[in-house]
């Protein structure tokens, strides 16, 4: 499945509507209206009413909008029913732990697809995994169905279940992070690992959270998620290769395919060596580009619209 870029995920309380309404001027390639953790229960109710006007207006800088739910079985039903609306491209569903829970937000979803005129299986699925229990049945999980775009280490709730404190190393969660990066790319149905080897609640604190997403990224994750609009910038930049990488991998990829043309599969370039490995890490790098290319397009001409 051809899934869109997703560097930067900005996640905010749909409760809170200057939150909603500036959200995307914010530069995330997504936004995700939050009615789980940031909305206390006594105004769960209120927030599921403003989710349905607030897709739209998040959705008008080009981000993909998405909803976190409630995995409570009395809350569940009635925050997707709430959130299920055309404009909307996915769900996150917190605490995962089985595959049969996916499944049975599969068929929620499928009911108000049909009812509501959105083009059946539009509607995709991050996974949030935040125990151990989940981490174990992420195999299972990520096979549920082919809605699942992407996974995630929940590092707040999992050291909660690991009855420690987030580190600012992260080194706590480097195994679940490794475990579920491993999970996504063994899959083969395109889903993207994404997440930080790190806490994301120190919001102020820009150099660390860089350092954490830098080492997500070196352990395989493709984006990740933050809570303050200060966040999306450093997520967008460590995501996306550098320039100077992308001009490496152009140069690598013409050298080797001219070394092809004169029958070598190993050429030398400024002092390295280009082989077949060297060869399509570099057409992924140039493929990434691309990609950034796009939604940073999407995002500015959605913009321009609005004069």
């Amino acid at each position: 499945m051809n899934r869109m870029l997703r560097r930067s995920t900005l996640i905010l309380p749909v409760n809170i509507p200057r939150f909603v309404e500036k959200a995307y001027q914010r530069g995330a390639d997504a936004i995700l209206l939050d009615l789980e953790d940031a909305v206390p229960p006594a105004e769960k109710g209120n927030a599921r009413k403003l989710v349905k006007e607030s897709i739209p207006i998040a959705a008008r800088g080009g981000a993909e909008v998405g909803v976190r739910v409630n995995k409570d079985p009395s809350w569940l039903p009635l925050d997707v029913e709430a959130s299920v609306y055309p404009g909307l491209d996915g769900i996150t569903l917190p605490k995962t732990e089985s595959a049969e829970e996916v499944r049975k937000l599969e068929a929620m979803v499928e009911k108000f697809e049909r009812a509501r005129g959105i083009k059946p299986g539009h509607i995709e699925f991050s996974i949030l995994i935040e125990s151990p229990r989940g981490l174990l049945n992420a195999q299972e999980i990520a096979a549920a169905s082919p809605r699942i775009e992407s996974m995630t280490i929940g590092p707040e709730d999992y050291c909660l279940e690991l009855g420690v404190e987030p580190s600012a190393e992260g080194l706590e969660i480097f195994y679940p992070v490794s475990w579920v990066v491993t999970v996504c790319k063994a899959a083969g149905t395109g889903i993207r690992p994404l997440g930080l080897l790190g806490s994301i609640a120190g919001f102020r604190d820009l150099q660390g959270f860089e350092q954490a997403a830098s080492r997500a990224r070196q352990l395989g994750c493709e984006g990740g998620s933050c809570i303050h609009p200060d966040q999306v910038a450093v997520l967008n930049r460590v995501f996306s290769p550098p320039p100077e990488k992308v001009e490496y991998a152009r140069r690598a990829v013409e050298a080797f395919e001219e070394g092809v043309k004169k029958g070598t599969a190993s050429v030398n370039m400024d002092g390295k060596m280009v082989d077949i490995p060297v060869y399509n890490r570099s057409k992924l790098i140039l493929r990434r580009a691309e990609a950034v290319a796009a939604v940073e397009k999407r995002k500015a001409e959605a913009l321009a619209k609005l004069g």
